[in-house]
């Protein structure tokens, strides 16, 4: 079962009791004055299924020559009636990909491992701490067209609330519910005569995320649903080839 199962209405039926979905069984419109014990129960569930997968995946480094390691916190955020990744709109003013979608990263420091420059990015741009144990893996390396691996390092929030983003990097923070990326029509696939590779485009709301955002969202997106899916033959539009 994927672990998406609590964020998907399709697959919710085998995790909340009878009778009951994930998103009534979530919902922040209870009106219980304690905390409902069964959501921790139905995240704890699904923690340990994105980890179970994660720990069985055999992640492929980037043959490319010449790259520099990057890395990236993808950071899957446990809400009240959702499960739901962080996504970032680049401040306007940076030299590289402004205004692009991204997820919190960057390149690695020298002697930097990928967990230790994704924690650190994490912070940087958004005052997030990850606590022991939040790392839950390391998917494939995205190779960019502007010259590096990019690794994401797949990381649980209990709690975001404490979220601070700093406006030297990050415009504003938006979040993308996991069971609207479950979807067939979140994806799209696009032809371009620049390259012999698919562009992916991704849909959230009235936007689009491009490689290697979306590329990356979108094998976590597969691996949650138990198929390996590898992402670095997926192309990015021309505007980012920079």
């Amino acid at each position: 079962m994927s672990p998406f199962s609590v964020a998907i209405a399709a697959e919710t039926r085998d995790k909340a009791p009878a009778g009951i979905s994930y998103s009534q069984l979530m919902s922040s419109e209870q009106t219980a004055s304690a905390p409902d014990p069964r959501r921790s129960v139905q995240a704890a569930r699904s923690r340990a299924e994105i980890a179970a997968n994660l720990a069985a995946f055999s992640r492929v480094e980037s043959p490319v020559a010449g790259l520099r390691s990057a890395s990236v916190a993808v950071c899957v955020v446990a809400e009240p009636d959702r499960l739901s990744l962080l996504i970032t709109r680049r401040a306007p003013r940076l030299r590289a990909h402004a205004g692009q979608w991204a997820l919190p990263g960057g390149r690695c420091d020298p002697g930097e491992t990928l967990v230790e420059a994704a924690v650190r990015e994490l912070q940087e741009e958004l005052g997030l701490s990850l606590g022991r144990g939040s790392v839950l893996g390391v998917l494939d390396d995205y190779p960019t067209r502007s010259g590096y691996a990019i690794a994401p390092v797949v990381a649980w929030l209990d709690d975001a609330r404490t979220m601070s983003p700093n406006p030297d990097e990050v415009a504003f923070v938006s979040r993308i519910r996991l069971d609207q990326i479950g979807r067939e029509d979140a994806v799209e696939f696009v032809a371009i005569p620049e390259s012999e590779r698919p562009v992916i485009r991704l849909r959230m709301g009235e936007s689009q995320v491009h490689a290697p955002t979306a590329a990356l969202v979108y094998q976590l997106r597969e691996l949650a649903a138990g198929r390996i899916t590898r992402v670095d033959q997926l192309e990015q539009p021309v505007f980012a080839w920079r």
